[in-house]
């Protein structure tokens, strides 16, 4: 065994892959921050709000007002000196730090993508993306042509948890056998050319694209690690997430991951790209390419140190998605280890919660006018998510506390459905929340589901 690491751990590979995924990867993100602010969104979602809902244990993460535009100009421009390789170690340090700050402002936001790219973009500080095609080579005047083979197996491997983990996630018989979410959101497609007022309609093919999604997410990492597949699984790849990408207002992910899986591709297909790349620099720069050191092997420096994180790291990446193991009652209802595990858009959950604050000193009673707090998409979010409803009841009895309001107390009537099912009470309206605290434990407050969904 020790032998086999070793010897895996020595071996080396082209590293244009690695330099290609770098350049794809930067100018996504710089894409993605553009039009994130050229939306509107920074002002909508992280400046305009009075409240924010955070992560358990960053809560201290917060908004920095104006100031936050500054940060996505940063992240930003981090970002577009990891697509040139430039003092790119600092400048992808700076984007994970950025990005991920970013991504923990306000839970409200929380998308998987957002999870994936932060990382994907840790994983890249310990990789060396800049040893060939970067402007670090070339102002050093040193290139690489062979880097570890394990930091481009490295991204493979994430990746392929990320399909992997997904089409496991949709191995439940909501999914598979009612066609649920798709069979309420499909149907709505009917502006959709030729698609929409025939297809989009019809049950069979909402069957076929729920068990279509579990088989492509299963099988697209092995069918792009052989040779002999990797084309046809990069149409499939092409086709899967353009489609989506008409079908639902998921952003820039499909693109990202349709650039990503290039990865998988021979060294000749990257280099291919690289030559090119190599030619606008050499302009540029007004160097002979031919000037600069070529070197055979690149041997990472604190080899000992990088290992055991990148292995600490990835089993990480195996074991957290089954957290939610450790609580009882439906995933999809409780939500009880939900997020970061790949569960992507398994659900259709509607809600309506109202809260009422008491004073148990006086007796008097009254309902909270949610949008006075919120904002329509806050609320929204809130009214399902049992980790919003008690952050936001403790909002409240701290608001209505400083008002003078005395021996607050906070309690929630909400209703909610889950796929298509009718709505049920989800909150125990005699649990006063504001005595509640936030914990990795299970939320015995949470009404039982009615129902069952089998499955993982």
């Amino acid at each position: 065994m020790r032998f086999g690491y070793r010897t895996y751990i020595g071996k080396q590979t082209s590293a244009a892959p690695l330099a290609v995924f770098r350049i794809l990867f930067g100018s996504m993100m710089v894409l993605s921050i553009v039009r994130f602010w050229n939306n509107g969104w920074i002002k909508k979602l992280y400046v305009e709000p009075q409240f924010h809902f955070t992560y358990f244990g960053f809560e201290w993460v917060k908004p920095l007002g104006e100031f936050t535009y500054l940060l996505f100009i940063i992240c930003g421009l981090s970002a577009l000196l990891v697509a040139l390789g430039y003092k790119y170690r600092l400048a992808i340090i700076t984007f994970f730090l950025s990005f991920t700050y970013i991504e923990l402002m306000d839970k409200t936001t929380y998308l998987n993508h957002y999870y994936f790219i932060s990382i994907l973009s840790f994983l890249l500080i310990f990789l060396p993306a800049n040893a060939c095609t970067s402007i670090d080579a070339y102002l050093k005047k040193k290139t690489y042509k062979n880097i570890p083979r394990w930091t481009i197996d490295s991204i493979k491997l994430l990746l392929g948890i990320v399909y992997f983990y997904a089409g496991l996630a949709k191995l439940n018989s909501d999914w598979l056998f009612r066609a649920m979410p798709l069979k309420i959101w499909l149907p709505s497609k009917y502006d959709l050319p030729i698609l929409g007022e025939n297809i989009m309609q019809q049950e069979w093919f909402h069957f076929a694209m729920s068990w279509g999604g579990m088989l492509y997410d299963l099988s697209i990492p092995f069918l792009l690690l052989y040779k002999r597949t990797r084309w046809i699984a990069f149409g499939f790849v092409v086709f899967f997430h353009v489609f989506t990408r008409i079908l639902f207002p998921i952003g820039m992910f499909p693109f990202i991951m349709i650039v990503s899986t290039l990865i998988f591709f021979e060294a000749d297909f990257h280099k291919k790209i690289i030559l090119g790349i190599d030619r606008i620099i050499n302009a540029l720069f007004k160097k002979n390419i031919e000037t600069i050191t070529v070197k055979e092997h690149l041997n990472p420096k604190h080899r000992g140190f990088v290992m055991p994180i990148i292995v600490i790291f990835f089993v990480i990446q195996l074991v957290f998605p089954f957290r939610y193991l450790s609580y009882p009652g439906e995933l999809f209802w409780t939500e009880e280890g939900y997020r970061f595990s790949w569960r992507v858009m398994l659900m259709e959950k509607m809600g309506y919660t109202t809260f009422k604050i008491k004073s148990a000193q006086t007796g008097a009673v009254f309902t909270v006018d949610n949008s006075q707090f919120l904002t329509p998409f806050q609320e929204k979010q809130m009214s399902f998510q049992p980790d919003f409803i008690l952050e936001y009841a403790h909002f409240l009895g701290d608001h209505y506390s400083q008002e003078g309001v005395e021996e607050v107390q906070v309690f929630a009537e909400s209703y909610v459905g889950l796929n298509g099912r009718l709505s049920q009470s989800y909150i125990d309206q005699t649990v006063d929340l504001y005595q509640e605290k936030e914990s990795f434990k299970h939320k015995t407050w949470i009404l039982p589901f009615n129902d069952e969904i089998k499955g993982f």
